[in-house]
Protein backbone atom coordinates (compact mmCIF):
# COMPACT_ATOMS: atom_id res chain seq x y z
CA UNK A 1 0.00 0.00 0.00
CA UNK A 2 1.35 3.46 -0.81
CA UNK A 3 0.20 6.94 0.00
CA UNK A 4 1.21 10.43 -1.05
CA UNK A 5 2.16 13.13 1.39
CA UNK A 6 2.19 16.78 0.48
CA UNK A 7 5.40 18.78 0.80
CA UNK A 8 3.75 20.97 3.45
CA UNK A 9 2.71 17.92 5.50
CA UNK A 10 6.20 16.45 5.12
CA UNK A 11 7.84 19.66 6.32
CA UNK A 12 5.42 20.04 9.23
CA UNK A 13 5.92 16.44 10.25
CA UNK A 14 9.69 16.60 9.95
CA UNK A 15 9.83 19.90 11.80
CA UNK A 16 8.00 18.34 14.71
CA UNK A 17 10.21 15.27 14.60
CA UNK A 18 13.34 17.42 14.56
CA UNK A 19 12.10 19.35 17.57
CA UNK A 20 11.32 16.27 19.62
CA UNK A 21 13.82 13.82 18.09
CA UNK A 22 11.42 11.12 19.19
CA UNK A 23 11.53 9.01 16.05
CA UNK A 24 13.42 5.73 16.13
CA UNK A 25 16.71 5.77 14.24
CA UNK A 26 15.30 3.43 11.59
CA UNK A 27 12.41 5.75 10.71
CA UNK A 28 13.12 5.67 6.97
CA UNK A 29 11.95 3.60 4.03
CA UNK A 30 15.51 2.62 3.04
CA UNK A 31 17.19 -0.05 5.11
CA UNK A 32 20.63 -1.58 5.43
CA UNK A 33 21.55 -3.77 2.46
CA UNK A 34 19.25 -1.99 0.02
CA UNK A 35 20.19 -0.08 -3.10
CA UNK A 36 19.28 3.60 -3.32
CA UNK A 37 15.73 4.41 -4.47
CA UNK A 38 17.12 7.17 -6.77
CA UNK A 39 20.53 7.74 -8.32
CA UNK A 40 20.84 11.52 -8.44
CA UNK A 41 19.42 14.78 -7.14
CA UNK A 42 19.38 18.18 -8.88
CA UNK A 43 22.44 20.36 -8.44
CA UNK A 44 22.36 24.10 -7.86
CA UNK A 45 20.44 26.16 -10.43
CA UNK A 46 21.95 25.63 -13.84
CA UNK A 47 24.33 22.89 -12.68
CA UNK A 48 24.33 19.19 -13.48
CA UNK A 49 22.55 16.63 -11.33
CA UNK A 50 24.52 15.34 -8.35
CA UNK A 51 24.97 11.57 -8.24
CA UNK A 52 24.27 10.20 -4.78
CA UNK A 53 26.63 7.29 -5.43
CA UNK A 54 29.59 8.10 -7.66
CA UNK A 55 31.29 4.70 -7.73
CA UNK A 56 34.58 6.24 -6.55
CA UNK A 57 34.04 6.85 -2.83
CA UNK A 58 34.70 4.07 -0.33
CA UNK A 59 31.75 5.42 1.70
CA UNK A 60 29.14 8.11 1.06
CA UNK A 61 27.27 10.00 3.78
CA UNK A 62 24.03 11.48 2.38
CA UNK A 63 22.36 14.08 4.59
CA UNK A 64 18.88 15.55 4.04
CA UNK A 65 18.54 19.05 5.51
CA UNK A 66 16.53 22.28 5.41
CA UNK A 67 17.26 25.87 6.39
CA UNK A 68 14.60 25.84 9.14
CA UNK A 69 16.10 22.76 10.81
CA UNK A 70 17.72 23.60 14.14
CA UNK A 71 19.80 20.41 14.42
CA UNK A 72 21.13 21.03 10.89
CA UNK A 73 23.04 24.01 12.31
CA UNK A 74 24.96 21.51 14.46
CA UNK A 75 25.35 18.86 11.78
CA UNK A 76 26.98 21.12 9.16
CA UNK A 77 30.17 21.86 11.13
CA UNK A 78 30.35 18.15 12.03
CA UNK A 79 29.95 17.10 8.35
CA UNK A 80 32.70 19.58 7.42
CA UNK A 81 34.95 17.88 9.99
CA UNK A 82 34.02 14.42 8.68
CA UNK A 83 34.79 15.44 5.09
CA UNK A 84 38.12 16.92 6.19
CA UNK A 85 39.07 13.98 8.42
CA UNK A 86 37.79 11.08 6.32
CA UNK A 87 37.71 12.55 2.80
CA UNK A 88 41.32 11.58 2.15
CA UNK A 89 40.40 8.02 3.20
CA UNK A 90 37.53 7.84 0.71
CA UNK A 91 34.50 9.50 2.36
CA UNK A 92 32.18 11.60 0.25
CA UNK A 93 29.57 13.76 1.99
CA UNK A 94 26.51 14.85 0.00
CA UNK A 95 23.97 17.17 1.64
CA UNK A 96 20.55 17.37 -0.04
CA UNK A 97 18.62 20.56 0.69
CA UNK A 98 14.81 20.38 0.76
CA UNK A 99 13.94 24.08 0.86
CA UNK A 100 11.37 25.10 -1.75
CA UNK A 101 13.03 28.54 -2.03
CA UNK A 102 16.74 28.54 -3.02
CA UNK A 103 17.26 31.84 -1.17
CA UNK A 104 16.44 30.11 2.13
CA UNK A 105 19.18 27.54 1.54
CA UNK A 106 21.64 30.26 0.49
CA UNK A 107 21.00 32.27 3.68
CA UNK A 108 21.66 29.12 5.74
CA UNK A 109 24.84 28.35 3.79
CA UNK A 110 26.10 31.90 4.31
CA UNK A 111 26.08 31.20 8.06
CA UNK A 112 27.05 27.51 7.96
CA UNK A 113 29.17 27.01 4.83
CA UNK A 114 29.54 23.52 3.38
CA UNK A 115 32.92 22.02 2.51
CA UNK A 116 31.26 19.05 0.84
CA UNK A 117 28.96 18.34 -2.11
CA UNK A 118 25.56 20.04 -2.14
CA UNK A 119 22.41 19.04 -3.99
CA UNK A 120 18.99 20.69 -4.04
CA UNK A 121 15.60 18.98 -4.05
CA UNK A 122 12.99 21.79 -3.88
CA UNK A 123 10.15 19.38 -4.70
CA UNK A 124 11.20 16.96 -1.91
CA UNK A 125 10.92 14.05 -4.35
CA UNK A 126 14.15 12.49 -3.11
CA UNK A 127 12.98 12.83 0.49
CA UNK A 128 9.73 11.04 -0.37
CA UNK A 129 11.58 8.26 -2.17
CA UNK A 130 13.92 7.78 0.79
CA UNK A 131 11.01 7.96 3.25
CA UNK A 132 12.54 10.87 5.18
CA UNK A 133 10.52 11.67 8.29
CA UNK A 134 12.93 13.79 10.36
CA UNK A 135 15.40 16.58 9.78
CA UNK A 136 18.22 16.07 9.38
CA UNK A 137 18.26 12.45 8.25
CA UNK A 138 21.24 10.59 6.87
CA UNK A 139 22.07 7.48 4.90
CA UNK A 140 25.53 5.90 4.90
CA UNK A 141 26.50 3.96 1.77
CA UNK A 142 29.29 1.47 1.35
CA UNK A 143 31.70 1.26 -1.58
CA UNK A 144 29.13 -0.88 -3.44
CA UNK A 145 26.47 1.86 -3.21
CA UNK A 146 24.27 -0.15 -0.84
CA UNK A 147 22.87 1.31 2.36
CA UNK A 148 24.94 0.48 5.45
CA UNK A 149 22.99 2.52 7.97
CA UNK A 150 20.37 5.24 8.37
CA UNK A 151 20.00 7.88 11.05
CA UNK A 152 17.28 10.41 11.91
CA UNK A 153 17.96 13.64 13.81
CA UNK A 154 21.27 15.00 15.05
CA UNK A 155 22.49 15.54 18.61
CA UNK A 156 25.97 15.84 20.10
CA UNK A 157 25.70 12.33 21.51
CA UNK A 158 25.08 11.00 17.98
CA UNK A 159 28.52 12.02 16.71
CA UNK A 160 30.64 9.23 18.21
CA UNK A 161 28.45 6.38 16.91
CA UNK A 162 28.13 8.07 13.50
CA UNK A 163 31.90 8.57 13.28
CA UNK A 164 32.46 4.92 14.26
CA UNK A 165 30.12 3.79 11.46
CA UNK A 166 31.91 5.98 8.95
CA UNK A 167 35.33 4.73 10.08
CA UNK A 168 34.15 1.13 9.88
CA UNK A 169 32.74 1.69 6.38
CA UNK A 170 36.12 3.06 5.32
CA UNK A 171 38.00 0.25 7.00
CA UNK A 172 39.73 2.87 9.21
CA UNK A 173 40.12 2.86 12.96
Amino acid sequence: MSFRISRRALLQATGLAAATLALPRSAMAVEAGQALPITSVPGAAGQAAVPLFDGKARATYIDFWASWCGPCRQSFPWMNRMQSQFGPKGLRVVAVNLDSQPADAQRFLAQWPAQFTLAFDPTAEAARRFGIKAMPSSVLLGADGKVIATHAGFRDEDTAPLEARIAAALGAS
